[in-house]
């Protein structure tokens, strides 16, 4: 190798010193930039040059370093592991939700329950029947009466604004997440091109990291890395992505909770209608099983919720009726009804109460007289058993506030874990101030260094080429 190839190995220390250092300020300055994974450069040193012609024979020294990549440190399996826990939590989350919206709607215990409600209108049937005819008695009777019905109407009001709200949430989630992967798919034709020029895609692929950690959290979807840089997010075992391709979905069925039973609400496949996309996990899977029609106790808990309330209305109304019918009121007609059910409108909607005033009112039993309360008494009993409306709604009550306390829990759980999960894949991936600190000062000694070969061999050729022969005279 001659004084002259010195010259380049010197420069090529100075190049990759410089490299180094520039990659330093970069990781530092984007210390604090969410989703950006430090990077490192990869060296190599280069070989001696295979002897030409008469070249000097024997031992030569190498050339110099070979800057050959900027490396970007992730971890794969960090990465589809806060994927994962990502979208188990985002549909655990979603879940304890609904059941706090659920819960809210009940307002139980609490002296505006239902509970408290139904307490009031028995005790108003207890007062009915000691003092038959008293027109005090039976204003409450009747207020107490308006104010249940007027709980379960608002309850299966905010339930059925609640679930309304929630699609809409859906449609929105849905809109996104076709969005993102429009963007990944974007982002895979940039990375894809930079990659077969040569050049660094890092920053490409950390903001395509994020829109893919975004995905998974929303959908449940996996993402696969593939050989050309681009990467593949399948939904359901089929590509959502694939190469600069996104496949969008969209949401179907029902607008509101009332036609679910009919037409549940999907997400489907855009370009192919009817066919599903099997979710396997996320927020918007959790968001269709909070949607999801009522089914004997294990369908979606809104809808079953709203059935809830409509399987009490029903059976005050019912229960009420069958013994009220059997009395007589105070005016001696016989046969009437004190609640009624409108047939248009949901059971917790649509019941009323019939009578407006005492003459309405079938306090006693059937030729036994205006001051006999022996009917009214009979209502007031209804209160208990277990086929009752109060049994119904404590039943109703308990079950959700055990499965709203199950959900919470796994919903800690899983919040957990992606907690866990996403702090091992920045401990991996995050910049560490001192790590970089100790690169800068390696890398400036480095440069240092090497300038100092460049001055040595800069003096050396000066004097072979200026001073050789000179000596002596």
């Amino acid at each position: 190798m001659s004084t002259f190839g010195a010259l380049g190995t010197a420069w090529r220390g100075l190049s990759a010193a410089q490299q180094a250092m520039d990659l330093a300020g970069h990781n530092v300055a984007n210390v604090g930039t969410d989703g950006y994974t430090r990077q490192r450069i990869e060296q190599s040193s280069i070989g001696a040059p295979a002897p030409m012609g008469l070249g000097v024979a024997g031992p030569q020294a190498g050339q110099g370093v070979s800057v050959d990549r900027i490396a970007r440190l992730g971890n794969a399996l960090l990465d589809a592991t806060a994927r994962a826990t990502a979208s188990s939590a985002g549909y655990d989350a979603t879940r304890a939700t609904a059941y706090d919206g659920i819960e809210a709607t009940l307002r139980e215990p609490g002296t505006d329950g239902l509970s408290a409600r139904l307490q009031s209108f028995w005790s108003a049937w207890h007062d009915v029947a000691n003092r038959p005819g008293d027109a005090g008695a039976a204003t409450a009777l009747l207020g107490a009466a308006r104010s249940a019905v007027s709980t379960l109407a608002s309850g299966r009001a905010a339930l059925e604004t609640q679930w309304a709200d929630t699609a809409a949430g859906a449609h929105d989630t849905v809109a996104s997440l076709n969005d993102t992967a429009a963007q990944v798919a974007a982002l895979n034709t940039q990375i894809g091109g930079a990659l077969a020029r040569g050049s660094s895609a890092n920053e490409l692929i950390d903001t395509r990291a994020r829109l893919t950690q975004s995905i998974a959290a929303t959908s449940g979807a996996t993402v696969r890395d593939e050989s050309d840089g681009t990467v593949t997010v399948y939904l359901g075992g089929n590509a959502l992505v694939r190469g600069d391709t996104a496949r969008p979905v969209t949401l179907t069925g029902a607008a509101a909770m009332s036609g679910t039973a009919a037409s549940p609400v999907r997400l489907e496949w855009a370009d192919q209608p009817g066919h599903e996309v099997g979710l396997e996990g996320g927020t918007l899977a959790g968001t269709l099983s909070v949607l999801a029609p009522a089914s004997g106790g294990s369908g979606g808990p809104i809808a079953e919720a709203a059935a809830s309330y409509d399987d009490v209305a029903t059976t005050l109304a019912a229960t009420v009726n069958a013994v009220h019918r059997a009395g007589s009121a105070t005016s001696g007609t016989t046969g009437l009804d004190f609640f009624r059910l409108d047939p248009s409108l949901p059971p917790a909607r649509g019941l009323s109460v019939v009578p407006t005033g005492p003459d309405g009112i079938a306090t006693g039993a059937v030729g036994a007289g205006a001051l006999d309360g022996s009917n009214a008494d009979a209502i007031a009993r209804l209160a208990s058993g277990p086929g009752s409306a109060d049994a119904r709604w404590a039943a109703f009550v308990t079950a959700t506030g055990s499965a709203a306390r199950a959900v919470t829990q796994q919903s800690g759980i899983s919040d957990a874990a992606a907690a866990s999960a996403r702090q091992a894949q920045l401990s991996g991936a995050s910049v560490s101030l001192d790590e970089e600190s100790v690169n800068l000062i390696a890398s400036q000694h480095a440069y240092q260094a090497a300038a100092r070969v460049l001055t040595a061999v800069d003096e050396a050729l000066d004097t072979l080429i200026n001073r050789t022969g000179m000596v002596g005279r």
